[in-house]
Order: C-alpha cells, then structure tokens, then sequence
C-alpha cells in the first residue's frame, strides 16, 4: 500500500486540498446561514421548535437520495456537492445556534440595554459571545459529520477524495481497489482530525477565558 500511495501522491495530495476545501467552505457558508435563522428564531418558542424539528427531520434524509435529487436541476459536478453539504452542514449548527442564544441570561441582555446599547449591540457584543462556546460545538459536530457526505458526493462528480472510495469499491476483487478505498478513507479521517484540532485552536482563541467550559 505504501508504494501504492507514493506513485499516487501528488494525486492524494491535490484531491484532499479538494476535500478540505469544500468541507471548509459549506462549513462556513452554513454557520452563516445557520447563525441567521437562528438569531430570526430563538426568541419565538413555536418557530424555534420549528426550527429545531426540521434540523432533525433533515438529517434523516439519506445523502445518496439527496444528492439523487440534485442531479435533475444542477447535474453533475461542484455545484449538487455544494449544495448536499451546505444543507448537511447547517443542521447541527441550528439547532445549537438556537439552544445556544435561547440560553444567555436575560439578566446579561438587560444590563446591556440598560447601559445604552441597541438590541443589535446587544446580539452582536453580549448574546452571540456567550453562545458562542455552544455554537462551536455544533460546528465541530457538524464539520465531522459533513466531512463523510463530502466523500459521498464523487458520486454526483464533486471534488474530493471520494473518488479515491468509489473507485476502490466499484473495482473490488482487483488490483489496488482496496488499496484506492483505505487511501480514501484514511485521509479522509486523516483530514477530519485536523480540522477537529483547528477548530479546537479557534476556540481557544475566541472564547472568553471565564465562559470556556
């Protein structure tokens, strides 16, 4: 396999720049998106429960079928895969954002209106900073979860190491298809530890010293 992986590397190299590069981007689209909704939501009890059943509902629909879907109005390429994962990426992110800004004390918001500051200063300075450790979370859930869907959408001829896994699988039996499936998976894996640990480092950066849990 080590030879296997040596010829190749230049390949591998370049199809997990792919992969990290799209997980990395839907992620960030989605916490935008998700932030969003969120902040539209979290004080109405009814469409935060609205808002909290869909993130469920969605993540039972299966990727394969989804990515099905996509191919009648988008077809294959970059764009189906953008959109599978984006949608993926934001559920787990919701719902946190949601528990998360329902969460800050009420006390904390009055004393910062009470001090001068417009509903908006309030969200951006006080209500997202306190949930932000809560919002991480998800996104780190999140990032892991979508990082398996990315390989799943070579099946609609998105980027990434995917098709290292298809290739292997479609080929089993003979030479080096399990050895194209491992190199997929592994670096895949691989990858879905690094980001785990920047994310990490984010949040060390970010979150306040006296709200770190």
């Amino acid at each position: 396999m080590w030879e296997y992986v040596v010829e190749r590397s230049d390949q591998i190299l370049f199809l997990s720049y792919q992969h990290a590069s799209l997980v990395l981007q839907c992620v960030a689209l989605a916490t935008v998106i998700a932030l969003v909704v969120a902040v539209l939501v979290y004080r109405n009890g009814r469409l935060a429960a609205v808002a909290n059943s869909v993130s469920a509902i969605g993540l039972t629909i299966p990727s394969f079928a989804l990515l099905g879907l996509l191919l009648a109005p988008f077809g294959f390429g970059v764009l189906p895969a953008v959109i599978a994962v984006t949608f993926y990426a934001a559920l787990p992110i919701v719902r946190n954002a949601v528990v998360g800004l329902a969460g800050v004390d009420e006390r904390h918001v009055e004393a910062a209106r009470g001090i001068g500051m417009s509903r908006a200063g309030a969200l951006l300075r006080v209500e997202l900073p306190l949930a932000w450790p809560v919002i991480l979370a998800g996104v780190r859930v999140s990032t892991q979860m979508v990082m398996g869907i990315a390989a799943i959408a070579a099946y609609v001829l998105g980027p990434g190491l995917g098709g290292f896994i298809f290739s292997g699988l479609a080929r089993l039996g003979g030479a080096n298809s399990v050895y194209s499936a491992l190199t997929g998976t592994i670096a895949v894996v691989v990858i879905a530890l690094v980001v785990d640990l920047l994310l990490v480092l984010v949040g060390r950066l970010t979150i306040p010293r006296g709200i770190r849990a």
